[in-house]
């Protein structure tokens, strides 16, 4: 992402033309820091660095080399459980995938925005845009489905073909592969928004005849006013990609057939699960999809999870158990490691294993 000079340049503008001396600055998931010292580069008076992840110690380390230390504050956790002691007068993040809905990237910038920003703040970004378009990529979607549509040493994968066109992937679309005009599907106000599910339909008709083979989403990032960037097909190639969602068939289409299409997404756990409805009703196809089509279910799993299931620790559940029990502030890693060994020794005979398993418990769930 560094390297992203289409990015990177904009930020680097967006930021100029934000920090003031004296400014008071957040950089929201700051990964290895480069907004950070970027920000006291520019006169912040007080910068405060947050990511849950341990690279932040390169933007530690970095503001000791280049002296910033005593102003750049870096917190190592969930933005959502940080408190400040003052009020930004910008904060800065980006904490997009391919699309802006990713991970818990909106309901971070609600809380940031509502608990941390100053009245008259600045947001960076301010806004995306995100476009949609039919595409014809026989290339794309033969990768997505010849492993499952033929034969292997006389082995045929193929109901795994169904799972493989209910997952939407990373890929680069050139405008020659467009099949419709853009659509301006949905706005993301940063400033604003409130909600981290959301669901949108429109329709587009096609501008040639052709194979739809899906489609495809990309996004226009409007930083502050009049500075932004664009990953959309023939713009720079940046590091975001375009979001592809295959149709379950590819449809032959002519010239100014309707297509309507509604997405769908919510965020489930750590991440969105995607649904995509596609009708074209000069060809009588109605599609279904959803990446909860996608994930190959185990019987045994689904079980566990059922309401009515009534669990029982396992033996790694008892082990684990064990562990937190004796994480009481009194003994070390090693201590608590060598009573497993003892208590364990057909599961974790080794203490070096145990070491490692303790250490990793002890990472989650201690101060």
């Amino acid at each position: 992402m560094i390297l992203d000079r289409g990015r990177m340049d904009a930020y680097v503008h967006a930021l100029r033309q934000s920090v003031k001396p004296g400014s008071v600055v957040v950089d929201l998931g700051c990964g290895p820091g480069l907004f950070a010292l970027m920000a006291y580069q520019l006169g912040a008076r007080r910068v405060f660095a947050i990511d849950p992840n341990n690279v932040i110690q390169v933007g530690r380390d970095a503001a000791r080399e280049h002296g910033f230390g005593d102003r750049i504050e870096f917190i190592q956790e969930l933005s959502t459980k940080v408190s400040l002691p003052e009020q930004a007068d910008v904060i800065v993040s980006d904490l997009r995938g391919v699309l802006p809905w990713f991970g818990h990237h909106i309901a971070s910038i609600v809380d940031a925005r509502t608990r941390f920003l100053a009245p008259k703040g600045v947001l960076i970004p301010r806004r995306d845009k995100v476009w949609a378009a039919i595409v014809e990529t026989p290339e794309r979607y033969e990768q997505i489905v010849k492993p499952w549509n033929g034969e292997s040493d006389g082995l045929t994968l193929s109901s795994a073909r169904n799972l493989a066109v209910n997952m939407w992937s990373k890929y680069r679309v050139q405008p020659q592969n467009l099949l419709s005009e853009a659509y301006c599907w949905f706005e993301l106000d940063y400033g604003h928004i409130t909600e981290t599910n959301f669901q949108a339909g429109f329709e587009v008709s096609t501008t040639r005849a052709g194979t739809a083979h899906g489609v495809v989403l990309w996004f226009d990032a409007e930083l502050i006013e009049g500075i932004g960037f664009s990953n959309a097909p023939g713009e720079e190639e940046l590091i975001y990609g375009n979001g592809f969602f295959p149709f379950k068939e590819p449809v032959q289409v002519a010239a100014d057939d309707r297509i309507d299409l509604r997405l769908d997404g919510r965020l489930i756990g750590e991440d969105y699960v995607w649904r995509w409805d596609t009708s074209i009703p000069s060809k009588h196809i109605d599609f279904k999809q959803s990446m909860l089509f996608g994930a190959p279910l185990s019987v045994s799993k689904l079980r566990k999870r059922a309401h009515t299931h009534v669990p029982a620790a396992n033996a790694h559940g008892a082990i684990v158990r064990f562990v937190l029990s004796h994480m009481n502030g009194t003994k070390s890693i090693e201590t608590i490691a060598t009573h497993v060994v003892k208590e364990f020794p057909s599961v974790l005979g080794d203490l070096d294993e145990a070491l490692d398993f303790v250490a990793n418990i002890a990472e989650n769930y201690s101060d």
